[in-house]
């Protein structure tokens, strides 16, 4: 027997120390079963297509902090600008200093997180730490009054190898760790966002304090 999103929320959430924030990465999925989550209390929902997020915010209620933790386009972002919560795929300046035109636009300020590259695999985007670290270093960075880089965010290889895993979970705390010393109006480093379904559980105990769950709240995801 199958368990209904509610049992899947209620499970997982029984078992999430309080420091650590789930986000329901609802992708591909119908407003129907986003609102059974809803029901259920769940208020951060993640969505990695701009166009799909930006429908399903116009059908549901206001109190929801919509998260973007896909790759995002530049071109894209004036569409989200006005409602994003937190953009978790910043992997460059230039899309920074879009989201940050955008939100002015908005007179409102986008929470973003840097993407730092902790896999072996060559999909997945991202900046290294020295990077990260000239961006919120750079003048041009200071300049940007309408974000606010509020952590780091990065994924694992997909392997079953979990020491590997558990070593990249690391490498991202500990870049983390690293730029908290860097200071500046607009950055303040709270959240470590990592985890997805399949590894959450590793995540959790090396420093996440943000999961994205998918498939363990929604079940399989269906592609068309």
């Amino acid at each position: 027997m199958t368990m209904s999103i509610q049992e899947n929320l209620q499970h997982i959430k029984s078992s999430l120390p309080e420091h650590v924030t789930l986000v329901a990465v609802s992708k591909t999925k119908p407003v129907s079963d986003l609102m059974e989550a809803y029901d259920d209390g769940q208020r951060i929902f993640g969505e990695n297509k701009i166009q799909e997020m930006v429908e399903k915010e116009a059908q549901m209620p206001k109190d929801i902090e919509w998260h973007m933790i896909g790759h995002v386009q530049r071109n894209k972002v004036k569409y989200m600008a006005e409602f994003v919560s937190l953009i978790h795929g910043v992997d460059n300046l230039k899309l920074l200093k879009e989201i940050d035109k955008q939100a002015h636009k908005h007179d409102r300020t986008i929470n973003c997180l840097l993407q730092i590259k902790i896999a072996d695999e060559d999909s997945k985007f991202g900046m290294s730490s020295k990077e990260a670290q000239e961006i919120l270093q750079s003048q041009e960075f200071s300049e940007l009054k309408n974000i606010c880089i509020v952590g780091v965010m990065g994924m694992a290889t997909f392997t079953d190898d979990e020491q590997q895993i558990k070593q990249e979970f690391n490498r991202l705390t500990a870049i983390w760790e690293q730029l908290k010393k860097v200071e500046s109006e607009n950055c303040n480093l709270k959240t470590v966002s990592m985890g997805m379904s399949g590894d959450y559980q590793i995540a959790i105990e090396n420093g996440s304090t943000m999961i994205r769950l998918g498939s363990s709240i929604f079940g399989e995801r269906n592609y068309d």
